[in-house]
């Protein structure tokens, strides 16, 4: 029997909850949000679903379905944090790009890169994910690629210099993780007007899809069928 994954999708400034495509609901977070907090405004938020797992999407670095360093752009609290005894159903977090980017798969060497508060970065190969932290790099004026990329760019550079900085940010990693094709998720892909070769645009509803996804298990071992590094 096919069972019913929650997918909670978090980010820097919303919390989307999903049982599919169609049903979701979603709430504020921000700089200052707590697990704590947002567990209890889940369980608010929840009131006559009925679901058996949950997917969790964290922007954050996620290591062995644990979460291993604080984000960037919510409250503190959240490593070490034990969803699984909070929510009161079995948990597999993943990061936030991460999951987007395994519901966005269709074969081949995929980079995905999430053009959002930050920028989310992942590489996804048949049966094989591999969270990156692409928004790290070093980049010009000695600052790093996130603040070019990312929310803050579009400000600092405005909307046409932005697109242009993200068409050849975007080709030199395609070139540097020798792949097939990028996928453009996050809510400012949106704001492109023109998509560099060998790229696709992404939607925030993958999400879900990656959500699904990530609960899928091999049918001869029981073991998931995505194998994370």
């Amino acid at each position: 029997m096919k069972q019913t994954i929650l997918v909670i999708d978090v980010g820097g400034t919303h919390v989307k909850l999903m049982i599919s495509r169609k049903k979701k609901r979603k709430f504020k977070s921000g700089p200052k949000m707590t697990p704590r907090e947002m567990v209890a405004q889940i369980k608010e938020e929840l009131k006559g679903w009925k679901y058996e797992a949950i997917a969790v999407g964290f922007p954050a670095p996620v290591r062995d379905g644990r979460i291993v360093s604080e984000p960037k752009h919510l409250g503190k609290g959240w490593v070490g944090f034990d969803f699984e005894k909070a929510l009161g159903k079995p948990v597999r977090i993943l990061n936030d790009a991460a999951m987007q980017a395994l519901g966005s798969y269709h074969g081949g060497r995929m980079l995905f890169l999430g053009l959002g508060t930050g920028l989310g970065s992942t590489l996804v190969l048949p049966h094989l994910i591999l969270p990156l932290e692409l928004g790290d790099l070093p980049y010009r004026d000695h600052r790093i690629i996130e603040d070019f990329l990312g929310r803050s760019g579009v400000g600092e550079l405005g909307t046409k210099e932005w697109q242009r900085e993200v068409a050849f940010a975007v080709t030199q990693l395609k070139k540097s993780a020798i792949a097939d094709y990028v996928v453009l998720g996050g809510g400012k892909a949106k704001k492109l007007r023109k998509l560099p070769k060998g790229t696709k645009l992404g939607h925030n509803r993958n999400a879900f899809v990656g959500g699904v996804r990530l609960w899928q298990n091999d049918p001869r071992t029981g073991r998931p069928k995505w194998k994370i590094f």
